[in-house]
């Protein structure tokens, strides 16, 4: 792999890791809802199950869910169906103190690792950077190299959201600014599943 592609692979990893989508709106309501520190566990998990997934797809795995377009269908709507799922978590929770009477929780680690499987965006972005930046020549090298770039960028890129989110924890102490914040999250996460239906 020449610089300049080296180059393209690691800014095409930061633009996709740092911009909006279900992973990041769903730091930033965790860090809002439950602080930086009870967040990392999530933020781990979507480093490593995005690492999985991206060697998954450049060892062929992409090929076989385009193949099937049943498959393809079943994880569309297993992804949005939890999508939903975590958008009415985070639309109902209306204090800071609110989400541990309840029982609710961060995302766990396996939980974050498992949703990139049924990630819309995440499939996007794997497919997008083996198709753009794999190697025919060598194979496993270079998916091995675009898999440890993602997993060296990602993790540094997907914190500043848990972190932006825990530092406008005092300001969201307030219930009925916090009520809006995750209102207007579970909006977003809800929009976020507009690449399904295409």
């Amino acid at each position: 792999m020449t610089w300049d592609i080296f180059t393209a692979l690691c800014l095409f990893a930061l633009a996709t890791s740092i911009t909006p989508g279900p992973n990041n709106t769903m730091l930033l309501a965790s860090g809002v809802n439950f602080g930086f520190v009870r967040t990392i566990p999530h933020m781990l998990g979507i480093g490593a199950g995005f690492f999985t997934l991206l060697i998954g797809v450049g060892l062929g795995l992409g090929a076989l869910i385009t193949g099937f377009p049943a498959l393809h269908l079943f994880l569309k709507v297993a992804g949005g169906a939890y999508l939903l799922y975590i958008a009415w978590k985070i639309g109902m929770s209306r204090s800071l103190g609110e989400a541990k009477e309840a029982g609710l929780k961060p995302m766990t680690f396996l939980q974050a690792a498992a949703f990139q499987w049924v990630n819309p965006k995440a499939w996007v972005m794997a497919i997008t950077a083996m198709s753009t930046y794999g190697d025919s020549v060598h194979p496993y090298q270079r998916v091995l190299l675009i898999g440890l770039v993602f997993a060296i960028v990602n993790v540094p890129s997907v914190s500043t959201w848990a972190g932006f989110g825990s530092v406008l924890r005092g300001w969201l102490s307030d219930p009925v600014r916090l009520k809006w914040f995750n209102i207007t999250m579970a909006l977003l996460l809800v929009v976020s599943l507009w690449p399904l239906l295409k």
